[in-house]
């Protein structure tokens, strides 16, 4: 064999490897010169001692982002009380827990599912999602739900309401979007003005929390020190569900 044809094939190849990296390292550049830059980090934390598990944020949660059966982006859960016999059990309100490290993300094949840069909130892409449900095997916390198309027989059927979902304001029907996707809650960011802010006192501000009766549920922005929730954190101990996944969930409860 040629050493000088050995040669030139090792010359072309590692050509090729290093036109390969460049081309991903200027990709990379482009990405981050263009990532809109973090703006909020929006969270929840949520008071264990008030909330009575009445249900009130399920419900105030279906009405506002029109959810079919089956499709719960709030949950309340019922867990005994450690020690405390069979008297009260500890209601925990899991809504989606906006993860800084989302496990969804990284198993999604089409990049349907991603956290937006600019607050941290975790959204789905319904026209890229598969319906897979990859990300409904990896969420630690069981936030997020498939959408069979079913639909509850005393309301309005597919195709006759809008949800406002992302602001798309989509007509769900049998065979269309978000039918065959996964779906979550979304932090309500519908209610959102073009900057990206809520308004509690205008009422746009999540449903769950908008509605609780017991003033259990807090929202606000993490980063910001003068926010509620940043307060709530200070002066009282909190705890996140699972950290030892390294997760670091947007969402708190103070016992």
């Amino acid at each position: 064999m040629d050493l000088s044809e050995i040669s030139r094939r090792d010359l072309l190849r590692q050509a090729a490897v290093g036109a390969a990296v460049t081309a991903v390292m200027a990709r990379a550049a482009i990405a981050e010169a263009t990532e809109p830059e973090r703006r909020h980090h929006w969270g929840m934390v949520i008071d264990l001692r008030r909330c009575v598990g009445c249900e009130a944020c399920v419900i105030a949660c279906k009405l506002e982002n029109q959810t079919p059966p089956g499709v719960y982006y709030t949950v309340v859960t019922r867990e005994p009380l450690p020690g405390g016999g069979n008297d009260r059990p500890v209601f925990i309100t899991k809504p989606c827990f906006h993860c800084e490290h989302p496990p969804c993300v990284s198993v999604c094949p089409v990049g349907a599912t991603f956290k937006r840069p600019s607050d941290g909130i975790v959204v789905v892409d319904y026209d890229r999602c598969i319906g897979c449900r990859y990300c409904i095997a990896a969420c630690p916390y069981g936030a997020r739900w498939f959408d069979f198309g079913d639909d509850y027989e005393f309301l309005p059927a597919a195709g006759d309401t809008v949800s406002p979902e992302y602001k798309q304001y989509r007509v769900r029907t049998p065979d269309g979007s978000p039918v065959g996707n996964v779906r979550k809650c979304t932090f309500c960011l519908h209610l959102q003005d073009e900057n990206g802010e809520y308004d509690r006192a205008a009422g746009r501000w999540p449903a769950c929390a908008k509605t609780c009766p017991g003033h259990a549920i807090h929202f606000g922005d993490l980063d910001d020190p003068e926010s509620e929730v940043s307060i709530l954190l200070r002066e009282r101990n909190a705890i996140r569900l699972k950290e030892e996944l390294g997760t670091e969930p947007s969402v708190y409860y103070l016992p």
